[in-house]
């Protein structure tokens, strides 16, 4: 595997006000906050220069701080909205560091609600990115439960259920059908200019990493909290 040597930031964005699961950054999780396991992963990344947390959450700074690490701005208000688009709290992280800190190659994003990641899966998004200029962000994926083309349905006004997507020809097995994908929220890796100047994910070339589930867990509900408590203690046990 070559080595990384482009200049390399790491950001966590972690809002205040989660309503699925209240306080979830900072809910502990395995002996630390959930937000913990996020800033651990990126300071043991060789490749990565810094960690910077955004955030409009003072107790979600104090505990970033306490792991180690940056958070040199507070969130603006407006984009820590329920409806305010992550991308564009991207946006105002990427601007903050290039006017603070200089042009820098590599933007990743390592969301707090994926605590089971590990070093290899941000490295493969980082070198995935590195290794193909015309590549303007790198996503990562893992196999899907269901299939558009074979088990998930809409229903019309009538009631009536239909496929989200009608097949060509027959697909009587869920093996005959096109293989698809679920995103998560292992990572991301991005070129900054190219987030500064798109509008969204899906502007531009991407490339993705297939994750294996055990380490693609997303927690946004009290239920994907006590799956991920689960998942801890069998680690831990193991």
């Amino acid at each position: 595997m070559s080595n990384i040597e482009s200049r390399t930031i790491a950001f966590i964005f972690a809002r205040g006000g989660s309503k699925g699961l209240p306080g979830k950054n900072i809910k502990p999780l395995a002996g630390k906050p959930l937000i913990a396991h996020s800033i651990d992963i990126a300071k043991a990344c060789p490749f990565i220069e810094t960690v910077i947390v955004s955030t409009d959450d003072e107790a979600i700074a104090a505990v970033a701080r306490e792991y180690g690490a940056e958070v040199p701005f507070m969130r603006p208000p407006e984009l820590a909205t329920d409806t305010a688009p992550e991308w564009l709290s991207w946006r105002h992280a990427i601007e903050w560091t290039m006017r603070e800190k200089g042009h820098f190659d590599h933007f990743v994003s390592l969301p707090a609600t994926s605590p089971f990641r590990n070093v290899e899966d941000v490295r493969a998004c980082v070198q995935t990115l590195e290794e193909d200029s015309a590549t303007d962000i790198v996503i990562t994926v893992k196999n899907a439960d269901r299939s558009p083309y074979f088990n998930m349905v809409v229903i019309d006004a009538d009631g009536r259920a239909d496929l989200v997507i009608k097949p060509q020809g027959e697909v009587s097995r869920r093996q005959d059908a096109p293989a698809v994908y679920d995103m998560t929220t292992v990572a991301y890796a991005a070129r900054p200019q190219f987030v500064l100047r798109a509008q969204r994910l899906f502007d531009g070339k991407v490339k993705t990493v297939n994750i294996p589930p055990e380490r693609a867990l997303d927690i946004d509900t009290p239920y994907d909290f006590m799956l991920a408590q689960a998942i801890a203690q069998s680690r831990f046990a193991s």
